[in-house]
């Protein structure tokens, strides 16, 4: 026998996995399959039969029992719906459930009761509540970073989302900038370029865009920021909008700049150091070479030349006195020269130079000192620090042509860290500051960093040698300190030289001594020790010329036998570089063989030998390269006679 459609139906709603129930009007179950049978049980403990009024099955959660009874009425009057409940004793497993719930008609059209159909939903609205509560925290963490701007845009790059970063970075509260164009955050070269619109293709083709740049906070004021916008999809892979992170790294960039300062300062200096270390070599064979050349001047025109070869000889002496000169500044701008410092106060060097200074500008210059009260001391070689504000007051000069001002200022500063990362030679500590500005021309920016450079001018061919500032450079080095160039092109230019503050006692003047006669008495003998034999030969033809007895020896080993004899010595003039033992280990060994020995040294180039920290060593006697047969004669007798 074949079933009824009826039976069939039934035992498809019997057999079905879905809770499927049936009530009428008056809540009275007409139907209930195993399923559901099986679920109230689980939840409330119970098993509903038909017959039974559904509501009361909910007796022991009234609250329950009336939302049930508010959803069924729903379904009872005709609207069909679905709804997510939860079911279940507290005390027992609760469930979810997603249930469809329509009305019931009969044959006639006529409303007898509701249905509902439930699907156990509970993983999903526990991994949905798991996805809230993961947003929730997102959303809490997100807040509470305040060292990145975090924020979301909306498909066409307006702000629906805004963070205590952003807010702290760029100065606007959430309501201020919630529904604003992202653009707003850009400068307005970078909007005009269309950076902002790029951006945001970029972002939505590749998935990314990725972009450093200064951007405004609400104050006006701008902090340099590196931005990521990346686009964001929704499950189904729809494109939705962007998240924005921005993030202020004025610091990083500040640090990367003094950082790539040092690099560059760094690379100024060895390039310096590497150019003064091959113009110190040349100017000591340069300098023996001049010794020879002045020497044999001197010596014709001690012959009384006739007029026309006089003329001549002083055109030649005079060219070798600038070649002398040249030598100097390649050894100051080296560092090599050996100086002779003492304490000074700069006000009374400028004011006692300037007489000298207003000779040397012309009446075209005005010349203003700014002297700085209570100025501290400084230790320095006066005759090498008045040259180098000689040479650059001779700069300013010859940048003002129609005239200008000079000014010459002092004052006591302080050199920090921060500015000591501009010269990896710069201590920090107190300075003494004395600079020379001038109104003139000025010089180009992208050549101030060559204007200390050997052989660099910006002076037409003829006019300078370019060795002015290299001087002047190296001297500053020498002496501890440290020099800068500040000039704009049309404006002027101003230079500052900083000397490290002297605290030692201020130095007590000494007497007057009345020049000794500069030639020899009573037999005095000198050795000369020279490897160079044409400067040996000038140094002993001259002394010997003074009235001087002469032994000589090119190299320290043959001139310590000499001294080991009996023959007496009254002063040893030896070259401070010298095949085999320097001239300073021949005078310690001489000295520990004849104590009291005079020692007089000579050199075109120091190498450290007599010369430490920029300084001539105490009690070293020096007479530079190249020397004129006056100087030789004053400086030995000065030193036996000392």
């Amino acid at each position: 026998m074949q079933p009824t459609e009826s039976e069939v139906y039934a035992n498809i709603v019997e057999s079905s996995s879905e809770a499927i129930t049936a009530l009428d009007l008056e809540f009275r179950i007409l139907a209930i399959n195993k399923a559901n049978v099986d679920a109230f049980e689980r939840a409330f403990g119970r098993r509903p039969r038909v017959g039974d009024n559904f509501l009361s099955l909910f007796a022991e959660t009234p609250q329950h029992a009336a939302q049930q009874r508010e959803i069924w009425m729903r379904a009872l009057n005709g609207e069909a719906y679905i709804v997510v409940q939860q079911f279940g004793d507290h005390r027992l497993e609760r469930r979810y459930y997603e249930v469809r719930f329509s009305p019931l008609f009969n044959k006639d059209g006529e409303r007898i009761g509701a249905s509902s159909t439930s699907y156990d939903v509970t993983e999903r609205v526990h991994a949905e509540q798991q996805l809230a509560e993961t947003r929730e925290q997102f959303r809490v963490l997100v807040q509470g970073v305040s060292d990145y701007a975090l924020y979301m845009l909306d498909s066409n790059g307006h702000v629906t989302s805004w963070n205590a970063g952003a807010e702290r970075i760029k100065g606007y509260r959430a309501d201020e900038i919630i529904g604003q164009h992202f653009s707003r955050f850009y400068t307005a070269e970078e909007q005009a370029a269309g950076v902002p619109a790029t951006g945001l293709e970029t972002a939505r083709r590749d998935g990314r865009w990725e972009i450093e740049g200064w951007r405004l906070r609400k104050d006006g004021t701008r902090f340099w920021a590196h931005v990521i916008v990346d686009a964001i999809h929704d499950e189904a892979g729809e494109f939705v909008g962007f998240a924005k992170i921005t993030r202020d790294v004025t610091e990083r960039m500040e640090s990367e700049r003094q950082l790539e300062e040092a690099r560059q300062a760094l690379f100024q200096s060895q390039k310096m150091e590497a150019v003064g270390q091959l113009t110190g070599g040349v100017a000591h064979d340069f300098n023996n070479l001049l010794t020879v050349i002045i020497g044999g001047l001197d010596r014709i025109a001690r012959s009384k030349p006739s007029a026309q070869a006089s003329r001549a000889l002083d055109m030649a002496r005079t060219a070798a006195e600038r070649a002398a000169g040249l030598t100097a500044r390649l050894l100051a701008f080296s560092r090599k020269q050996a100086l002779q410092p003492t304490p000074l106060d700069l006000n009374v060097v400028v004011r006692d130079m300037t007489e000298l200074l207003h000779r040397t500008l012309g009446e075209d210059v005005e010349l203003e000192g700014v002297l700085s009260p209570r100025l501290w001391r400084v230790e320095l070689d006066r005759n090498q620090l008045e040259s180098a504000v000689l040479n650059l007051a001779v700069n300013a000069r010859d940048a003002m042509p129609d005239g200008g001002k000079l000014t010459l200022e002092t004052a006591n500063t302080y050199l920090d860290a921060n500015y000591a990362t501009k010269d990896v030679e710069v201590v920090p500590g107190q300075y003494v500051m004395i600079s020379v500005a001038d109104t003139g021309t000025g010089i180009p920016g992208d050549l101030l960093q060559k204007v200390f450079e050997p052989f660099f001018t910006t002076k037409e061919p003829g006019r300078g040698t370019g060795l002015g500032l290299s001087m002047v450079y190296g001297f500053v080095k020498q002496s501890g300190g440290h020099a800068m160039v500040y000039s704009e092109e049309g404006q002027g230019t101003c230079v500052k030289l900083y000397f490290p503050r002297y605290y030692g006692e201020a130095p007590v003047a000494e007497r007057a001594q009345t020049a000794a006669s500069p030639v020899a008495r009573g037999g005095e003998v000198v050795l000369v020790v020279e490897d160079n034999p044409d400067v040996r030969t000038y140094s002993v033809t001259s002394l010997r010329e003074l009235g001087y007895e002469v032994v000589e020896s090119f190299e320290a080993e043959a001139a310590l036998r000499l001294l080991a004899g009996e023959r007496r010595i009254d002063l040893l003039f030896t070259d401070v570089v010298l095949p085999g033992k320097t001239g300073r280990q021949l005078a310690d060994e001489a000295r520990n063989m004849r104590p009291g020995l005079k020692v007089l040294f000579t050199t075109g180039y120091s190498r450290n030998a007599i010369v430490h920290q920029g300084r001539l060593d105490p009690g070293v006697e020096l007479l530079p390269k190249p020397f004129t047969f006056e100087q030789l004669a004053a400086r030995v007798r000065a030193v036996i006679d000392a």
